[in-house]
């Protein structure tokens, strides 16, 4: 399958990340997600490795990849520890991303050689928490003030925050009591007016970090504003399809590594005097696991490829995460079934993929939302013949 997509380069960085993953990230996963303990040595790794700006033009000092490479990371990453995937992810996808499609040559120049060296996470602020499948109903608000914006509001759940040095959010942009429209700024993370709240405590993705932000007559000049306020949000909804391409990759690394951890465990764990993959009701769970995140990984190179095309690509993004996501539910809970009793375990990292796959399901727009999406875009398709 990988030939239908993949290059030389995308080889090398297959077999880059994977070893990465294997020699740096394995040992070391089980102890992050008991301590939940953030990356912060691996990160510096990868970023000396070109991994935190695969996508990232070389003119600002990134690897100047495609969106094939860069899945093709996440889903090796996310073999190992997902934890570890989602903070690449979303610095790439949603710190990173929208500074490249919106961003003028003084914001680039001031921010993305950092975030392509690793030397500066990206984080990026949409779910509020009045506002999360309905990312148009932000009540935060940025009020025009002279030559800057005084910000009040706030953002739940955002990946990297207490880690980041620049913040990507949305905003409502108001010019007194007149909305603009909805538009987004970019901002150091030592912001007067920015307070940060602990860490999140979470059911899995347990070495990541995700916290809730507060924004308290948050002054932020209007240099800072990226793009216009009438289509930063249109703009931004486009930067969540490349969200859902990768949280689809993440969700198929996660299914592959318990899957693999399944299939290996059936050759070795005994009953009734033979190995346990000898038997049918086992054998067919192995090959349900198998086909489903091979139709998986099609879905999701399929989409990657589309956007490397420069197509139109919100359906198959959409049927990529939604696909892949409840793949990674499905293979997560068949694997601790074939564990039996020692999958309950948190010695055996079967128990670890589990409870980091529920979210696949959620982040970046539920299943529903990615039904609806699909939805949509199938009427929009009849109405246009």
């Amino acid at each position: 399958m990988d030939s239908l997509f993949f290059s030389e380069e995308h080889i090398m960085i297959q077999n880059m990340v994977r070893e990465f993953a294997e020699s740096e990230v394995a040992p070391i996963a089980q102890a992050l997600d008991k301590n939940e303990t953030f990356p912060s040595e691996i990160v510096t790794k990868m970023g000396e490795l070109g991994m935190m700006g695969i996508v990232v033009p070389e003119e600002y000092g990134g690897a100047g990849l495609d969106m094939i490479a860069f899945v093709t990371a996440i889903i090796e990453l996310g073999r190992v520890d997902a934890s570890v995937a989602i903070t690449m992810t979303a610095h790439t996808s949603l710190g990173t991303l929208p500074l490249l499609q919106l961003g003028n040559e003084e914001q680039k120049q001031a921010y993305l050689p950092q975030l392509a060296s690793g030397k500066m996470l990206g984080a990026f602020g949409l779910t509020e928490p009045s506002a999360g499948s309905d990312a148009g109903a932000t009540k935060t608000t940025a009020i025009r003030d002279g030559d800057s914006y005084i910000v009040n509001g706030g953002k739940i759940f955002i990946t990297n925050a207490g880690e980041a040095g620049v913040l990507t959010f949305t905003t409502k942009i108001m010019d007194g009591d007149k909305l603009q429209g909805i538009g987004a700024f970019i901002i150091p993370m030592d912001t007067p007016g920015l307070e940060i709240a602990q860490k999140e405590k979470k059911m899995g993705w347990k070495a990541s970090d995700t916290r809730q932000l507060f924004f308290r007559d948050m002054r932020v000049p209007a240099s800072a504003m990226l793009g216009s306020p009438q289509d930063g949000f249109k703009t931004f909804m486009k930067t969540l399809i490349s969200g859902r391409i990768a949280i689809g990759a993440l969700s198929v690394g996660t299914a592959l590594g318990a899957y693999e951890i399944a299939l290996k465990y059936s050759t070795e764990r005994e009953a009734f005097g033979k190995p346990i993959h000898k038997f049918q009701s086992v054998g067919f769970k192995l090959a349900d696991m198998a086909t489903e995140i091979e139709a998986s990984k099609l879905l999701v190179y399929h989409a990657a490829w589309m956007k490397d095309q420069g197509l139109p690509v919100s359906k198959e993004a959409a049927m990529a995460k939604l696909f892949a996501s409840e793949v990674a539910m499905k293979t997560t809970t068949e694997a601790i079934q074939v564990h039996g009793g020692y999958g309950y375990v948190k010695e055996f990292d079967v128990e670890r993929f589990f409870r980091d796959a529920k979210i696949l399901e959620i982040g970046e727009g539920t299943s529903e939302i990615q039904r609806l999406i699909i939805f949509r875009e199938l009427l929009n398709e009849i109405s246009s013949v």
